[in-house]
């Protein structure tokens, strides 16, 4: 079984020693320095709209020109998982655990991210602009009307499989990809981004973490998930505050929470 997990990094960082695994560097195209990663600005490319789309430039990328049976994401700061322990790099899935989840399904995902007292599209609202979310609905209903009710229903879930984090049978990240990106590049020509602040500006990214579930559900695409590691510590009481700050305070987000 032949599979390739590009890790999307912005920096040095430490990677997985396994095959499996391949550094890309996004925004490559922008960048002034090499620091020896694959970047994603060769063949067919979006590298110049890393700014706007995070790591959609290193799927767009490995879609548009890596060749292999299945093709996966990940992040520099976080990775797929099956194991516990206390040092995180040992907890990487491994090829040999990639395989045994694909063997079950030809979809693999992160565990749900779960919001308990916000709806998808409430938390939106709160964290970001809603504005966002409608015009993709509007998209929706021009480019492909099917996938309007799916996408209504799943803005009122509370959870969500997040982080463009995934592992996928390469005839089914084309078909996801195909019906991803024009949707995209649609709502990009709906809102100007050069002039919002750049956390904000990242909005493609925003919005695609919320259309996965509306592709997998629309197609009846059987998926096994998993856990992930952070790389790093993550300080959940900072996360909680900012949460419930943006949802009752109408603090929205300036920075990653």
């Amino acid at each position: 079984m032949n599979v390739k997990i590009l890790i999307a990094t912005h920096k040095k960082a430490h990677m997985p020693m396994d095959e499996m695994y391949m550094p890309i560097r996004v925004g490559n195209a922008l960048a002034n320095d090499n620091f020896g990663y694959t970047g994603d600005d060769t063949g067919d490319n979006i590298s110049e709209k890393n700014p706007y789309f995070c790591e959609l430039t290193a799927l767009y990328w490995g879609w548009k020109n890596v060749k292999t049976d299945y093709i996966g994401l990940a992040h520099y700061r976080r990775h797929f998982s099956c194991r516990s322990g206390k040092w995180k790099y040992s907890l990487i899935l491994t090829k040999e655990e990639a395989e045994s989840f694909l063997a079950k399904a030809d979809v693999v995902l992160p565990k749900k991210r779960r919001y308990f007292i916000e709806s998808l599209a409430s938390h939106y609202k709160h964290t970001h602009d809603l504005e966002h979310l409608e015009l993709t609905r509007e998209i929706l209903r021009k480019q492909c009307p099917e996938y309007v009710e799916v996408f209504d229903k799943a803005m009122k879930h509370t959870s969500a499989h997040m982080f463009n984090m995934m592992i996928m049978k390469r005839e089914l990240l084309n078909q996801y990809c195909s019906w991803l990106f024009p949707i995209l590049f649609a709502l990009e020509d709906e809102i100007d981004v050069k002039n919002m602040p750049a956390f904000d500006a990242r909005l493609f990214g925003r919005v695609s973490e919320l259309l996965l579930d509306v592709w997998l559900k629309q197609n009846h695409i059987k998926y096994v998930e998993t856990g992930f590691v952070q790389i790093g510590d993550e300080n959940w009481g900072k996360k909680i505050k900012g949460f419930l700050s943006a949802k009752f305070g109408g603090k929205k987000y300036d920075r990653s929470k």
